[in-house]
């Protein structure tokens, strides 16, 4: 897939024990030149180390480089945490020989367990020694937790004549919930970006995409987003008032949705991917309040588990979601069996619950109060959700 890269972006991957021996748990993303920065954050009101240092970085604009681990979050560990948050960017920039203000540094794994720099110092600077000699995918699989896959997307277009790429990965699985989700996410692109619209651009693809994606309702002290502009494409920099702005923001939100469906397909024990279109509603956070009940509500998803075509917890999740409409106005779709009519039931179960046997399904609910809608994505809840959960830490 390298030709598939944007250009000027090197990686290396290595080995660290972070949490357990036995697989590549810490990842370097190295641009070849300074590149402009954009990133959105968790709004936890508990932010992890690594979370708070990138949030300051930020708003400078400008970045370098990215050194990201799994296995532990550095969450929750006071001011050792940031202390060895600044170690790991600081020996990181002198191995690669990089402004220490240019490398950002992203965790992920578990809470309230201080990293094990014991561990970690040496195998950091073989990391830097040996950026070029992984793969991107390499890096995706690299910061996976309980992941049972790497998630990498990549788009090539033209702008105003030149050729360039947008390349994605993220990784998540779990304690996922609006406003991002338990993920690391990074995207690199060779095409030049004027910064403040770097960051328009970047914000409005998260909304539509990571922060309407949901499968337990929890949500992570570290979940972190940032892209990197190198602008090695030749581009005149991309700016509001570019001819080609809506075709870079379309592409840009194609990457962040087909994440944000990986993310959800990948969802700890799920067995189904499924997408909440709320329309027809009086406004857009109307749409999206509705569909973020629906998707949120244990009830419906394991009854898409069990191929149970309960639209009644449907109905129910979309009138306690605190939104006015009126019933006896709404239907209710299972992908394009209509089972609710007016409010009423339509006599389809039997079909219904033929539809609710296929891996993706989506649920539609059009309240025919309006022209706006909003969609969200989640998954079903299984046993094996429980499992994972019960036994992550051990």
């Amino acid at each position: 897939m390298k030709n598939m890269l944007p250009k000027g972006y090197l990686f290396s991957t290595v080995e660290a024990a972070v949490k357990k021996p036995g697989r590549q748990d810490i990842a370097l993303i190295v641009s070849a030149v300074e590149a402009d920065m954009a990133g959105t954050f968790t709004t936890n009101t508990v932010k992890a180390a690594p979370v708070k240092l990138c949030i300051r970085k930020i708003a400078s604009g400008t970045g370098q480089a990215i050194v990201v681990n799994s296995g532990n979050a550095n969450a929750c560990t006071g001011q050792q945490g940031m202390k060895d948050a600044r170690e790991m960017v600081s020996i990181v920039s002198k191995e690669a020989g990089l402004d220490q203000d240019l490398v950002y540094i992203s965790s992920t794994g578990v809470i309230g367990t201080p990293l094990p720099m014991e561990r970690i110092r040496q195998p950091l600077k073989t990391l830097a020694k040996k950026i070029g000699t992984a793969t991107l995918d390499e890096v995706a699989a690299t910061i996976m937790t309980t992941d049972t896959f790497p998630k990498v997307v990549h788009k090539k277009l033209k702008i105003c004549g030149v050729s360039g790429t947008i390349s994605g990965i993220c990784k998540g699985a779990g304690m996922i919930a609006p406003n991002m989700a338990t993920m690391l996410c990074f995207i690199l692109t060779d095409f030049a970006v004027d910064r403040k619209t770097l960051g328009a651009v970047l914000k409005s693809a998260v909304n539509r995409s990571f922060n309407r994606i949901t499968i337990d309702g929890d949500m992570s002290t570290n979940d972190t987003v940032m892209m990197m502009a190198n602008g090695l494409a030749g581009n005149e920099p991309i700016n509001a008032k570019a001819p080609d702005l809506a075709k870079f923001q379309k592409a840009l939100d194609e990457i962040t949705y087909e994440l944000a469906e990986l993310v959800v397909k990948d969802g700890e024990g799920a067995t189904k991917l499924v997408e909440v279109l709320v329309k027809g509603a009086r406004n857009e956070k109307d749409a999206e309040k509705a569909a973020f009940a629906v998707a949120n509500s244990s009830l419906v998803k394991t009854a898409i588990y069990g191929n149970d075509a309960n639209w009644g917890r449907i109905i129910c999740a979309v009138g306690y979601s605190g939104i006015s409409f009126k019933e006896e106005k709404a239907d209710i779709y299972f992908n394009k069996v209509k089972v609710v009519k007016d409010g009423l039931a339509n006599n389809k179960d039997k079909e219904a619950t033929a539809e609710l046997k296929s891996k993706k399904i989506r649920i539609t609910v059009d309240l025919k109060s309006g022209k706006a809608e909003a969609k969200v994505l989640t998954c079903d809840l299984t046993e094996e959700y429980i499992r994972i959960n019960a036994e992550y830490r051990t």
